[in-house]
């Protein structure tokens, strides 16, 4: 018997998806459970699985549709079946499905696609204008290998990779001419203009520009931040690690150490784990540790539930599904929401300071910087080296007042300065 693909509800607020990219074409046979779709939510792009078997008849939606919930985007007929003879046009009482989202529309404007008072675009530029010089963003390479390049002029498009999956690494780019063995100055040729580019807004882009629009406008930021002396965490990194892979385990992150302080440092300041409710606060009895984690589209929040129950091998095990699983675009709307503390972290990208936006209904979000290594002053008056990392503090000044915070970053450079306490 014949029976429609339909669009699923793949998160609570969610009102309508995108059929971002179709996994079968008309024809392909569908198993149930099989993975037919990629749907764009107001969340992230999350694969769409069939709840019927049978034979793909008909699709009725494009990839880059809009299709209200419970809308019709293919006919699945069991094996042999005759189509019924409306079998080309989707149940028109069930959907309608929505044009394409046209340029004009995503104008790149904060504001949500259905505010009553849109932004105008702003008038193209003349195609005169200089555009900015070719981004090197799709050439796999390391953080630091970008960083050189950048200060010696290096063209990494020149540069051939020799780490995991032909990936740049610094060696590469300490080897490799200036310019990347282009030109007998080993200057970079000048960039060709470009014409502007107006690039359609996701779903997921529409709704972070939504949202961190309403937390910077409706939630009072204040920022706090402390500076950690890291020399003893990477001390103990070094011999967990050895002693974990002797042992045929995980190699641990720096940031697997700072979730697990973080987590330590709220069940010790549990006024930070909580969010404004308008005539309350409330204060959350458990941890669920958000984590952001860039993906194509944008960042993502999963979450790591129970978090103060977990120790540092379970937060790292648990992350790395979670983050793999984000990026295969596989987790489930469960996975992302519920979160009442978040940690970002862009250290890996040498920043070295940053104060991030709020992630409501939260009250704090903590940004973690790079590791540097840099002059210090011990505890003899002495000039000696050492390994610095600073921690900013973004709170929401209803619900965390300063001295509170400031007492959660103490507590979490305490933990973190003396990290033995994180081994449990």
């Amino acid at each position: 018997m014949s029976s429609y693909l339909k669009m699923p509800k793949l998160s609570d607020t969610m009102t309508e998806g995108t059929l971002a990219k179709w996994l079968k074409k008309e024809g392909d046979p569908i198993a149930v459970d099989e993975d037919v779709a990629e749907i764009e939510t107001d969340k992230a792009t999350m694969t769409m699985q069939s709840f019927e078997e049978g034979i793909l008849h008909k699709i009725y939606v494009k990839e880059g549709q809009a299709v209200p919930l419970g809308g019709a985007l293919a006919l699945i007929l069991e094996e042999g079946e005759e189509p019924p003879a409306d079998a080309d046009q989707p149940p028109a009482a069930e959907t309608k499905a929505a044009a394409p989202k046209a340029a004009s529309d995503q104008s790149g404007s904060s504001a949500p696609s259905d505010s009553p008072s849109k932004a105008t675009p702003a008038p193209a530029a003349s195609a005169s204008a200089p555009a900015p010089a070719a981004s090197s963003a799709r050439i796999k390479a390391s953080p630091l290998a970008r960083k050189i390049a950048q200060e010696k002029g290096i063209d990494l498009a020149r540069v051939t990779g020799s780490g995991p999956g032909g990936r740049i690494v610094k060696k590469d780019v300490e080897n490799a001419p200036v310019g990347g063995g282009g030109g007998s100055l080993g200057l970079l040729p000048p960039a060709l203009a470009k014409p502007d580019q107006s690039l359609p807004l996701s779903g997921m882009r529409r709704v972070i520009a939504q949202r961190l629009l309403e937390s910077k406008t409706t939630i009072p930021h204040f920022y706090l931040n402390i500076e950690i002396d890291t020399e003893p965490l990477m001390n103990l990194r070094e011999q967990v690690n050895a002693a974990s892979v002797a042992n045929g385990g995980p190699k641990y992150t720096v940031n697997d150490f700072v979730m697990r302080a973080t987590v330590l440092a709220a069940g010790t300041v549990p006024a930070v784990n909580a969010s404004f409710q308008g005539d309350a606060i409330l204060q959350y009895g458990e941890i669920h540790l958000s984590v952001a984690v860039a993906v194509e589209d944008g960042l993502v929040t999963p979450v790591i539930r129970s978090a103060q129950s977990k120790s540092i091998r379970d937060l790292a095990g648990e992350l790395k599904d979670l983050a793999t699983r984000a990026r295969d675009k596989k987790l489930t709307p469960n996975e992302m929401t519920g979160g009442t503390i978040t940690i970002s972290n862009l250290g890996a990208f040498g920043i070295a300071n940053f104060d991030a936006i709020i992630n409501p209904p939260q009250a704090a979000i903590l940004s973690i910087g790079t590791i540097t290594k840099q002059p210090v002053v011990n505890e003899h008056n002495q000039i000696v080296p050492g390994q610095r990392m600073w921690v900013g503090m973004s709170c929401d000044h209803r619900v965390i007042d300063g001295a509170v915070g400031a007492k959660f970053l103490s507590e979490l450079k305490r933990f973190l300065e003396n990290p033995v306490l994180l081994i449990s």
